[in-house]
């Protein structure tokens, strides 16, 4: 027979949000799938009534269950779900009546199925296979330009040393410093050559970090917000690479506010996922840390190209940056997402904190 541990360890990992209700619809079981979705707590969630815990549609649903329960499990599909971190979710909630003799019910099993991921897991694959395809073009490219601009450079060099009018040498060593800046331009776009040295590091030592370099540079003139999980384990990862990726993103942040009339806010916010999905692989926990500002947005225009080489929303902009972003999160087996409107931008990267997935 199977005992208490191995029922538990299976609860611990389901991708489906389960929750358990008593007759009186106060909480009995809150999933750790559920914990994370809700954004709830189960030590200090149990018991607690389930309108406080969640005050909108989900509390009417149960109650119509309980008081008229159906014959069997009954599915109310897309229903707005408010989470107590003030997200707004469309979900699949399926209703299970615990029914003992007599019909009383002896509580409700709900589970909650995100319309929302479906659509996040597809356009994550969505942006891994446009990261990759990008990053070939650029190999390519870079292979093809890298070349040619060698043989110039190498010509200009000699025939500089033939030149009988030193004057002349002006012309050579213009096209020998324009090699090199292209050259450079190249080696941008392909990001950081060297693979991530993986060690165990903090991840809120790097934001901190981060945080500092940024505060030295604008002063008082941004205010950072911070919102760490202490709960956070350490994670395997590149500490300069991750510094960098994370760096082009609230630099972007910081210079996006600079236009702003009031507060200039950058919110630095980092959560335990479980069971979380990156691409086409389901992870038992992902390291999310949220970047968040109160700029004037992205314009619409640019975010399904917001991650490829040389796009950029300010004309001074390289675009190089949430490129080079992208590819240092993509080697460490992560992904960058972005939402925004106008007065809030969000940058979510997301890590795995452990190297065994499971394929979804």
């Amino acid at each position: 027979m199977m005992d208490s541990s191995f029922h538990a360890q299976i609860l611990d990992n389901l991708s489906t949000a389960v929750l358990v209700l008593n007759p009186d619809l106060s909480l009995r079981f809150l999933s750790p799938a559920a914990e994370a979705m809700l954004e709830l707590s189960q030590a200090r969630s149990v018991g607690s009534r389930l309108d406080e815990l969640l005050p909108d549609q989900l509390e009417f649903i149960a109650r119509q269950h309980r008081e008229a329960p159906p014959d069997g499990p009954y599915t109310n599909r897309g229903v707005n779900l408010s989470t107590s971190g003030g997200h707004t979710l469309v979900v699949d909630c399926t209703v299970s009546p615990l029914v003992g003799e007599g019909r009383n019910v002896l509580g409700l099993v709900i589970e909650i199925h995100p319309v929302d991921r479906i659509r996040r897991i597809s356009r994550e694959e969505g942006l891994l296979t446009s990261h990759e395809t990008t990053q070939a073009l650029i190999r390519g490219l870079a292979h093809e330009i890298k070349n040619p601009l060698g043989g110039l450079r190498g010509a200009a060099q000699l025939l500089e040393r033939e030149l009988p009018d030193p004057a002349l040498e002006e012309y050579t060593r213009i096209i020998i410093e324009e090699s090199d800046r292209l050259r450079d331009l190249v080696d941008r776009m392909l990001g950081p050559h060297k693979q991530p040295r993986l060690a165990p590091l903090n991840v809120h030592e790097v934001l901190e970090h981060v945080r500092t370099l940024q505060q030295a540079e604008t002063g008082q003139q941004v205010q950072f917000e911070r919102d760490y999980d202490p709960s956070l384990p350490h994670l395997m990862g590149d500490r300069s690479q991750l510094i960098q990726a994370i760096l082009n993103i609230v630099r972007n942040a910081v210079q996006a506010t600079a236009s702003n009339e009031g507060p200039r806010i950058i919110r630095l916010q980092t959560r335990v996922h479980r069971q979380f999905t990156i691409g086409s692989h389901r992870h038992r926990l992902v390291c999310g840390i949220r970047i968040a500002d109160n700029g004037p947005g992205i314009p619409e225009e640019l975010r399904e190209s917001l991650f490829f080489p040389m796009v950029s929303g300010r004309p001074e902009g390289s675009g190089l940056g949430l490129a080079i972003s992208q590819a240092i999160v993509a080697r460490h087996k992560g992904l960058i997402e972005c939402d925004s409107e106008p007065g809030r931008t969000e940058f979510d990267i997301y890590l795995p904190l452990e190297t065994e997935h499971a394929t979804t």
